[in-house]
């Protein structure tokens, strides 16, 4: 805004030094054109409102008990018609600020800080200087694997269109960057972002609907398109490179170091509205995705391979042909010009007769094969330079996105496989499979796995809950395998719970090896996995089945959520040495697949201190890990940042592998078992045993309104009605960040670093602290959370919408951070929190300034809304949300 950028942004930002110049440039610049076309839209008294909210919030955050008074009043006080465009206003600086220090991340400023050349060498570097073999090091990149796995969970706010008008923007700061520029071009450039901030302002920011799993997956499919198409190929260059600086040699022709998977259109847990015919249209899509990012390389590539010089491989194959190159690029082009006019024939629901296998793109060979053929003959006569760019990178992407562009994982929850396999065993008057014990149901599974005659009658059907599990498993057997990831049973307690999902597999036609994996989410399941793990691996239909491979999937959400995100990181740490320690005594190869989200109370953290701060071990088959929600578009929505997001896991991986992070010692372990045990026993006195607590939590939190959003294709719970069971985690996180006490990602935790250091253990806890990465990691997250939390925030929305007898709760637990953080604090020998973090303290200040007003404008709306229905301020409530999640940076 004029006004606001001048003194808003210009001066009032603390972003100081070089290193932010031309940050503090752009937020300035964006800030001045949203002024103005707000100042256009709404009018300059209105602008004059809003620049004096901002004010009397910069003085409030100073610590003027006054104006923070009178900022309550004037938004108090907002005439209905100006609360919405006032929520706008604020949202959408949030939003300008985020693309700003996103493009500013990957700007030529901080090239020598976040380069991901420089971050991959630097890996190299410090391996050959840890004395670690060259050939050693080479072969560990070559090892790498890295399965990334994107989900459709609902912390995504943002519509694509928005989200396309912001990765333009971004763009336009990328290209102002660059020297040179004569002063119409700038001109242009700045006209552009003017023309964007407008269309933002002039649109709508959400969906009219909730969107189906099919547009989930469209949406996914769109980051694959608009970033991790070009990022691919892009971040293969730079990780050959780095093994040619270990080496002397680089990557192979064949070298697939991450793939992408998805969830969107497969995760049927607690979602009615994903469906086996859900998940066939989605498979479809993909690979008409697929077919047609192919179809726009090859026709690239037949547009420059113009040369005639060929050897006699590709002679023989086109020996008429002047031009050879592009002869045979032309024959690939055909193929897939006709693959793509099949698929649209089916998806448009149509019944074409399957093409002949040569006639259509059905594996990867049949790319593969053209590429290499003009790429071996290219490098024959001469002519690497071309060969080894854009040639090579289309056979980079053949590797990594297949034919079918994402594989697609499968989940449902454990309990639907068993009700289905007790509809059959009642119709074949066996009994009641649900009610027998684990050693009946057992002996059930292995003897029908083992057994050559089908389990039911032809033409049987079930209810329609196991109709649809039955569905779902024909589906899969119909794929072909390079399609699918794995399947995965939520809330996975037994050894029964992974072979029934075989046994209904089989049973209904799939003969793939599709890995099964249990997801072990509770505190007791963590406990329990490697009991059960090594109860299947005691099955020898099992261990053949299986082929010395398994997956097992760790779950943080729920987890957290269960037993507090202290106790739960512990069990997780503890589940993952006990499950590799299992595996490996039955020589076994085990893939952990990490369910983590984007905060720090569903396991998020900084990626590179999580990755070194997991078990030894833990990463030697690979990272595979959930991309979730609005993180997708933080980490891989942008190719520069995808580069970087793939250097970044890249370098850990190879790092711990050969430079393994520290065994606890026995002391430490003492010490994590005790303070885990007090953590959770914290928690749960708040969480579970009070019982006006899940009273407090709907009053106090926006979390009933969360629900009517249109943000996922999931219900937002997983039954109608319950507590905070039945809640899933993300709501539960969403909820509490809002309101600013961000509890899932601090309760029991303090408690239970005091009562350490309290109980003369503070000799260790510093030790810890000092020595084992999975411990310091605890601290630095616990640190973030406290710096994002606000006590006063969130003692508003009690005054204002929580119950007299209910708010005890609330100042109860602000005493209790307050503690908690003074006692971290002392742990890291600071004085005030982020105190070694300059940027990240002086960002979040920023940030507050535009939060807080949207916080007590949230209030006011909440109140309003509680009381009766108002349309309008139902969609200010929403743009409060949207907008605070925006500040926040993580919601989910």
């Amino acid at each position: 805004m004029v006004h606001w950028a001048k003194e808003g942004n210009a001066q009032d930002e603390p972003l100081r030094g070089d290193t932010y110049a031309s940050l503090r440039r752009n937020v300035s610049m964006l800030g001045s054109v949203l002024g103005e076309v707000i100042a256009s839209a709404e009018g300059e008294d209105f602008l004059a409102g809003v620049e004096r909210i901002r004010q009397l919030s910069r003085s409030s955050r100073d610590g003027d008990s006054e104006d923070r008074d009178r900022l309550i009043d004037a938004l108090h006080s907002l005439p209905e018609k100006d609360m919405l465009s006032v929520a706008r206003a604020f949202s959408q600086f949030l939003n300008l600020a985020n693309i700003a220090d996103q493009q500013h991340s990957v700007s030529r400023e901080m090239v020598q800080q976040f380069s991901p050349s420089s971050m991959l060498s630097g890996m190299v570097d410090e391996l050959l200087a840890a004395d670690i073999d060259p050939t050693g090091v080479a072969q560990t990149i070559d090892a790498l694997n890295i399965e990334l796995v994107l989900t459709a969970h609902p912390t995504e706010i943002m519509r694509r269109t928005l989200i396309h008008k912001h990765r333009e923007i971004g763009r336009c700061l990328s290209d102002l960057e660059l020297s040179g520029r004569t002063d119409a071009e700038r001109e242009r450039l700045q006209q552009r972002v003017r023309e964007l901030v407008a269309q933002i302002w002039f649109g709508e920011e959400f969906r009219a609907e909730r969107p189906t799993p099919v547009d989930e997956a469209k949406w996914g499919f769109a980051v694959v398109e608009d970033s991790l198409w070009n990022a691919v190929p892009e971040f293969l260059r730079r990780l050959d490179r780095a093994r040619q600086r270990a080496c002397g040699e680089g990557l192979p022709l064949d070298a697939a170091p991450v793939r992408f998977l998805s969830w969107m259109g497969g995760d049927r847990d607690g979602n009615p509205n994903v469906t086996a015919s859900v998940t066939e249209e989605v498979l479809l899509l993909a690979r008409w995705q697929a077919a047609d990012l192919y179809l726009r390389d090859i026709e690239d590539l037949i547009e420059e391979l113009s040369v005639t010089r060929c050897d006699a491989h590709l002679r023989e194959r086109n020996p008429e042909a002047r031009e050879p190159y592009r002869a045979e690029l032309r024959k690939l082009r055909r193929l897939l010009r006709d693959t793509l006019s099949y698929l649209e024939a089916v998806l448009a629901g149509e019944s074409p007769a399957e093409p002949a296998d040569g006639d259509w793109l059905h594996n990867e060979q049949q790319l593969r094969e053209p590429l290499l053929f003009c790429y071996r003959s290219l490098e024959a006569c001469g002519m690497q330079a071309i060969a080894q760019s854009r040639l090579l990178d289309s056979l980079r992407r053949v590797e990594c996105f297949g034919v079918h562009l994402v594989r697609l994982d499968i989940r449902q929850d454990s309990a639907r496989h068993t009700a289905a396999l007790a509809e059959i065993t009642r119709y074949l008057e066996l009994g009641d499979y649900a009610a027998w014990d684990e050693p009946h149901r057992l002996a059930f599974l292995v003897s029908e796995l083992q057994g050559r005659r089908p389990l039911l009658p032809w033409g049987w059907r079930g209810s329609d809950d196991a109709q649809e599990v039955f569905d779902t498993c024909r589906a899969i057997a119909a794929q072909p395998a390079a399609s699918l990831g794995a399947y995965v049973i939520s809330m996975a307690r037994e050894a029964s719970d992974v072979l029934a999902v075989h046994l209904l597999l089989r049973e209904f036609g799939c003969r793939v090896a599709l890995p099964v994996a249990p997801l072990f989410e509770t505190l007791d399941d963590l406990s329990n996995a490697s009991r059960v793990v090594e109860g299947l691996l005691q099955i020898p239909w099992y261990r053949e089945h299986i082929d010395g491979r398994m997956m097992v999937m760790i779950g943080y959400s729920d987890s957290a959520k269960d037993a507090g995100v202290f106790a739960a990181a512990w069990a997780q740490y503890q589940a993952q040495e006990a499950l590799l320690s299992v595996c490996r005594t039955n020589a076994v190869e085990l893939t952990l697949f990490h369910g983590r989200g984007g905060t720090i109370g569903r396991g998020g953290a900084p990626a590179y201190d999580a990755l070194l701060s997991q078990p030894p071990g833990s990463l030697r088959n690979g990272l595979r890990v959930t991309e979730q929600g609005e993180m997708i578009r933080a980490k891989l929505g942008l190719t520069s940042i995808a580069v970087r997001t793939l250097a970044l896991y890249a370098s850990a991986i190879c790092r711990t592998n050969l430079i393994s992070p520290p065994r606890p010692k026995q002391a430490w372990r003492e010490g994590m078992n005790a303070m885990a045990e007090s953590s959770c026993a914290a928690y749960r006195r708040v969480v579970r045993d009070n019982p006006d607590f899940v009273d407090y939590f709907r009053h106090a939190t926006p979390e009933q309104e969360l629900a009517s959003l249109p943000l996922g294709s999931r219900p937002a719970r997983r039954r109608g009605s319950g507590g905070i069971e039945s809640l899933r985690a993300i709501p539960w996180i969403f909820a509490w960040s809002q309101n600013r006490l961000m509890l899932p990602a601090w309760l029991g935790a303090g408690h239970a670093l005091r009562e350490a250091l309290t109980g003369g253990h503070a000799q260790t806890i510093a030790e810890m602290a000092r020595e084992w990465p999975f411990f310091a990691t605890r601290l630095a997250m616990l640190e973030m959370v406290f710096a994002k939390a606000d006590a006063g925030l969130s003692a508003h929305y009690d005054v204002h919408l929580v119950p007299d007898n209910l708010r005890d709760i609330g100042e109860a637990l602000r005493a209790e951070m307050a503690a908690d953080r003074d006692t971290v604090m002392s742990l890291l020998g600071v004085d005030a929190l982020l105190e070694t973090q300059v940027w990240a303290a002086e960002s979040i200040s920023l940030r507050n300034v535009y939060t807080d007003p949207l916080n007590y404008l949230q209030v006011e709306l909440l109140t309003r809304t509680r009381e009766t229905a108002d349309p309008v301020a139902q969609r200010a409530m929403m743009v409060t949300i949207a907008g605070i999640a925006a500040g926040m940076r993580n919601t989910g």
